[in-house]
């Protein structure tokens, strides 16, 4: 996905010499994806409501060959669509939909790396948490013996109404490429 953690994931990989970077997401480009991702886009950008991933694809593309998008959300349905990657950022918010992706990821033995973040609000303060989980064909059992990657539709937090905090999906995709390095 191409939302908050997932544009910076972008911005990072596409600074690297990785021959492709495939993108996916069906989302519109819209002012809440703005601020949460990398740079700045103009309001006529903003008001044509651009793919996500062809906007980005765009962007990236004047800084490095080989950006792939992909206009479809993965499922079920286009698992195959990951064939043939050598690595994966998972960068979604619904846990449910991950199940059949790291299930597909771990039959192909893809590495990947899942990031995940939340904010509360505690006391009138807000408390962010941040989560990057590394599963290697060498070492996947904490994945699913202690749960480091929900896997289920986890509750409301302050994060889903809206609230803007760029530093923090930078952070979390800061944290997820270094790993990856």
């Amino acid at each position: 996905g191409l939302g908050g953690t997932g544009s910076y994931v972008l911005d990072l990989v596409a600074k690297t010499p990785a021959k492709e970077v495939h993108l996916f997401d069906n989302d519109a480009f819209l002012t809440h994806n703005a601020f949460r991702s990398p740079g700045a886009a103009s309001l006529d950008d903003l008001r044509t409501e651009p793919s996500k991933v062809v906007y980005l694809a765009e962007r990236y593309g004047v800084l490095h060959t080989g950006i792939v998008p992909h206009e479809t959300l993965i499922s079920p349905d286009n698992l195959t669509s990951l064939d043939g990657l050598s690595f994966v950022f998972l960068c979604l918010d619904d846990g449910a939909a991950k199940v059949p992706i790291i299930k597909h990821l771990e039959d192909n033995s893809t590495p990947f790396i899942d990031t995940g973040l939340g904010v509360s609000r505690t006391e009138g303060k807000l408390l962010g948490v941040l989560r990057v989980t590394t599963s290697t064909p060498e070492l996947r059992s904490h994945v699913h013996e202690k749960g480091r990657i929900p896997l289920t539709q986890t509750g409301d937090d302050e994060y889903t109404t809206n609230i803007q905090i760029a530093e923090l999906n930078a952070l979390n995709a800061t944290l997820a490429v270094i790993r990856w390095k």
